[in-house]
């Protein structure tokens, strides 16, 4: 079944409506890695919920009001066997609070048709709000359809990836993620087996299970976090980042900075770059 530019750039995504309580969000932190010093007190703001000055750490957007794997319904046309995640954004509109009632809304807001065997990209993006229509944030995405190229969809535009300095980085800083890591992180609502299943890693090319994109995307936050802002989350207004390569849980990600924002992630045991052509806003 091929895909239908109309109907896939139209396709009515469910609307998500959750309340998410403090436990969530402690949760959301130590599934990223927070907590793993008991004496820093600092990031313990995030991950106990009985602390008064409790923190939200502001990736746990790109979980709250998802949607599923969407992309699985065949009536999208998508191949979704095929598809990876290759890029995720999100822009920070009002601090998210610690719990209370939100609504996610999804929609598709371009498609690319890179020709016959080439593959295409799909661009979404997600309104997070609180049950009274405050919006706190909006997170986007780009999938890329590796199936489905040459559907007569339009060749552009295609999103340019934020180009690093050509200098060396400035600042960089260490996170080691845990072997179980993954089994914690899916419980977040993203539950594709790959994260978990050794035999299904090893059907789509991998020796055992990989770490979550996007719990990827949520250590290098607390790096930049860290470094640019002490622990003061309400200070990072946006972040947009390209994913490049897999994590094993158990690796050591290094977050690579420079003082402009730009920023990209390597792990150590292996020396790949994971994640390319990041830019974080501070305020």
């Amino acid at each position: 079944m091929a895909i239908d530019y109309h109907k896939l750039l139209n396709f009515p995504i469910p609307e998500v409506r959750e309340r998410r309580t403090k436990r969530d969000s402690a949760f959301y932190a130590l599934s990223i890695g927070l907590g793993q010093d008991p004496l820093d007190e600092r990031q313990l703001d995030f991950v106990d919920p009985l602390r008064p000055q409790m923190k939200t750490m502001p990736s746990m957007v790109v979980v709250i009001g998802h949607p599923g794997f969407w992309l699985r319904n065949p009536e999208t046309g998508v191949d979704a066997v095929r598809l990876v995640h290759g890029e995720q954004g999100f822009r920070i509109h009002r601090p998210l609070p610690v719990e209370g009632e939100f609504v996610g809304k999804t929609r598709v807001t371009g498609l690319v048709d890179k020709g016959a065997g080439k593959g295409a990209l799909l661009y979404s993006e997600k309104e997070v709000r609180g049950s009274d229509g405050t919006l706190y944030a909006t997170a986007t995405s780009t999938t890329f359809l590796r199936g489905d190229g040459g559907f007569g969809g339009p060749s552009g535009p295609v999103k340019e990836p934020h180009p690093l300095p050509d200098t060396a980085p400035e600042l960089h800083l260490d996170l080691s993620t845990r072997p179980e890591q993954a089994l914690y992180y899916r419980l977040n609502g993203d539950d594709n087996p790959l994260h978990s299943d050794p035999s299904v890693a090893a059907k789509a090319g991998f020796p055992r299970p990989i770490l979550h994109g996007l719990c990827t995307l949520g250590v290098v936050t607390h790096a930049l976090i860290r470094t640019f802002a002490d622990y003061d989350a309400t200070r990072l207004r946006a972040l947009d980042l390209r994913f490049s390569a897999p994590v094993f849980p158990g690796e050591t990600i290094r977050t690579e900075m420079w003082r402009d924002g730009s920023f990209r992630a390597r792990v150590l045991e292996r020396d790949v770059v994971v994640i390319n052509n990041g830019k974080a806003e501070f305020a």
